[in-house]
């Protein structure tokens, strides 16, 4: 069953007046460096079951007036063509998606700034692509000996290099595609540059986890080291904030292994040294909103195991790492958790093994999926000829939700029937099975004509925030309508062999 842990409205208070402190701490005008996503933190989500997806665009709204925001991103990133999981995007195309988003939401980039940059290919497009949109683009150079060469990176030869950003609003978010995109540097530079002109600016982080006021061995603080694994993060104490304050707070080693180094820049850029520890730079009042703790502790469990599923699914696509693996399994077991808390992982199992007893897969290939809906209960269903596992359970969960008898067809036989043989004979595809792209497609049209599946249709937004879980990798078409409807998908990564086979004539 589905608890609430997190109570939005209370934190958005908090942290809102947290931030309008801190400016007013620097005379007026602070750059404020966005950890973790800045629109459709789903993480947060998961974990703190009643955050908002869309909590910081909420503060963004607030102090709307008095901000500018800088939009970061790594030419290296955008070389390699890195992907951001949660859109499925590479980091030049989640670079335009978030710019479009900020915009629909009356919120415009003043600048993006393209860091590290060596003259890449692919990021001179982006950069020649967004300035024939009218969007200013900074190339900033890659610094040599950042971060460890303090003399150099405090001088015209470091944040020198970089052009000044001329920046008008006494509050600049500077946020960006994803970790490592440079938004540290960028900040700190645009101080160096205010700093020669003899205006004081400062500089703070709006983090959201690790959460410091939560035990370093919370389930929360956990799940956010299982989400940053792959970046070799671990959650720790603040031994800066515990010498200075005498008091516990949760951080982790990168801010941990670089304060010094920050401090040492701090002291160039500021007469008097801001802040004490890690802890001290960041804006952080997300305990604030807590309130069921034990609900929390699960989700943050359940988070575990969720990104035990995606790492090894990611493993096996080559896109990540077997060490990413076994450091989150290093953390279930000092969580004590078990994959088979994750309710739908044993059902989704069992209707693939059923399937394979019964003989109704297809091509000699058996998968089940599960979902479990809000109230507790748990639907699945199995491929064959017609559907794809996903495809079958989705349609039956919306019968469930729907109160509709089993009997009844969404789809009639004959539709379905004609998809396949246009998927299989004319378009001579692969797999002649709905996918659930496919599915939804056929379930939207079918809705004119048939009464049922328009009252289906009607029940796909109860599908959001529903937790799934399915034996084989999904396909493109059902992972991407997965990831549309907002379900919170793992997956035992199966390969599903037939589909890479070729088409014999």
């Amino acid at each position: 069953m589905h608890r609430l842990a997190f109570d939005t409205d209370r934190y958005l208070d908090a942290q809102s007046q947290a931030i309008v402190k801190r400016l007013e701490a620097f005379s007026g005008k602070l750059y404020l460096e966005f950890g973790g996503k800045l629109l459709l933190d789903y993480h947060a989500a998961r974990v703190l079951p009643g955050y908002h997806p869309d909590a910081k665009l909420r503060i963004l709204r607030s102090l709307k007036r008095q901000l500018q925001i800088l939009f970061c991103v790594a030419a290296p990133d955008i070389q390699r063509g890195r992907v951001r999981g949660d859109f499925g995007l590479t980091y030049d195309n989640a670079t335009l998606k978030s710019l479009e988003d900020l915009l629909a939401h009356q919120l415009e980039v003043f600048a993006v700034v393209i860091t590290r940059y060596q003259g890449e290919e692919r990021a001179s497009r982006l950069a020649a692509y967004l300035e024939g949109r009218g969007i200013r683009v900074y190339l900033q150079p890659e610094l040599e000996g950042y971060p460890e060469d303090v003399d150099r990176i405090v001088s015209d030869a470091g944040y020198g290099r970089h052009q000044p950003i001329p920046t008008t609003a006494p509050l600049v978010i500077v946020t960006g595609a994803g970790p490592g995109s440079g938004k540290m540097a960028t900040c700190l530079a645009q101080v160096y540059h205010h700093r020669r002109r003899q205006v004081e600016a400062g500089f703070a982080k709006f983090e959201t986890f690790p959460i410091w006021g939560l035990a370093v061995d919370h389930p929360v603080n956990q799940a956010y080291e299982a989400a940053t694994a792959d970046l070799g993060d671990r959650v720790m104490i603040d031994p800066f904030h515990l010498q200075a304050y005498g008091i516990s707070a949760a951080t982790y080693n990168r801010d941990v292994e670089n304060f010094r180094i920050m401090q040492r820049i701090m002291g160039r850029l500021w007469q008097a040294d801001p802040y004490r520890s890690p802890t001290d730079m960041g804006v952080n009042e997300v305990e604030r909103g807590i309130i069921h703790d034990e609900a929390a502790r699960e989700a943050g469990r359940q988070e575990l195991i969720r990104r035990y599923f995606r790492y090894r699914w990611e493993v096996l696509r080559r896109l990540e790492r077997p060490s990413t693996v076994e450091r989150v399994q290093e953390l279930l077991e000092e969580t004590g958790t078990s994959v088979g808390e994750r309710k739908v992982v044993e059902p989704a199992r069992q209707a693939a093994d059923e399937a394979s007893r019964t003989g109704k897969g297809h091509k000699g290939v058996c998968c089940g999926a599960a979902i479990e809906l809000r109230d507790g209960t748990i639907v699945t269903g199995k491929n064959s000829p017609l559907l794809h596992a996903e495809a079958a359970m989705a349609l039956n969960a919306i019968k469930a939700l729907a109160r509709l008898p089993d009997a009844i067809h969404l789809l009639s036989p004959p539709i379905i029937g004609n998809i396949n043989h246009l998927k299989s004979d004319v378009l001579q595809g692969r797999s002649e099975s709905l996918d659930l792209s496919e599915t939804l497609i056929a379930l939207a049209i079918s809705a004119a004509t048939n009464p049922a599946a328009e009252i289906g249709l009607g029940q796909l937004p109860q599908l959001k925030d529903c937790e799934m879980h399915t034996t084989h990798a999904p396909s493109h078409g059902d992972e991407d309508a997965l990831r549309k409807l907002g379900i919170n998908v793992t997956t035992d990564a199966r390969p599903v062999l037939h589909r890479f086979l070729v088409r014999q004539a």
